[in-house]
């Protein structure tokens, strides 16, 4: 089957509409598929009247042209703009002025709005703001969360049973995994302050061993006294 003479290869290798390869714009701009706009220039000459026959070319046209109604705005998606003007009006307006009109509208305007489509995009600037209050309230929400769960987690936060002294991160973790104390181990108590604990007890032990010692000698010279060479027992 023979290809669409319509069809012509891009610089990608692939068949392509020939206008897509002469005429630049981004495929899907703007949540539609612009197509290349047509503009008609009339000038008055002769019996035949503009003010009649733009609106037998615009019934002629109309599958071509015409918008389907999306949100607040028509969608022109896969449709061609058909702009149509004369020349009293570019000699009066100038062609930056509002010379223009487009078909399916009832107003004229400057030639970039007749080819635009400045009511999509009020909606969809619109869409983008609401969208970007929305996820800047959620941001504020996670904040939010995030800052009441940090204030949950630092009312929670255990302190020194000694001094008072709110726990670090390692010395909280480490009491949650170990709660039982032992003798060189004291998880209501702060690093220092458990240090302290803990030398304190070494030293009492050593004065209790030796005092033991001391008690244990006394005894010993008690008993040799009593057992001195020349004594009865």
């Amino acid at each position: 089957m023979p290809s669409d003479p319509r069809q012509i290869k891009d610089t990608d290798g692939k068949d392509k509409p020939m206008w897509r390869t002469r005429w630049m714009a981004r495929v899907a701009e703007r949540c539609e598929a612009p197509h290349p706009p047509v503009l008609i220039v009339f000038n008055h000459i002769g019996a035949r009247d503009p003010n009649r026959t733009v609106p037998r070319i615009q019934e002629l046209t109309r599958p071509l042209w015409a918008g389907e109604p999306a949100d607040g705005y028509s969608s022109y998606d896969r449709k061609i703009p058909i702009i149509a003007t004369g020349l009293s009006n570019l000699r009066e307006h100038g062609p930056n002025g509002p010379a223009f009109l487009r078909f399916g509208r009832t107003h004229m305007q400057p030639l970039r709005d007749a080819i635009g489509n400045p009511r999509r995009d009020a909606v969809l600037a619109r869409r983008a703001e609401r969208a970007r209050a929305q996820q800047k309230e959620y941001q504020e929400q996670l904040r939010r969360a995030a800052e009441q769960k940090r204030a949950e987690r630092e009312a929670a936060r255990p302190a020194c049973a000694s001094c008072g002294t709110k726990f670090e991160n390692d010395r909280w973790q480490t009491t949650r995994l170990s709660p039982t104390p032992s003798n060189r181990w004291h998880p209501t108590l702060c690093e220092p302050c458990e240090a302290k604990t803990v030398a304190a007890a070494d030293q009492a032990e050593r004065d209790r061993l030796e005092e033991e010692a001391a008690v244990t000698a006394e005894k010993a010279r008690g008993w040799r006294s009593r057992f001195r060479p020349g004594q009865a027992p």
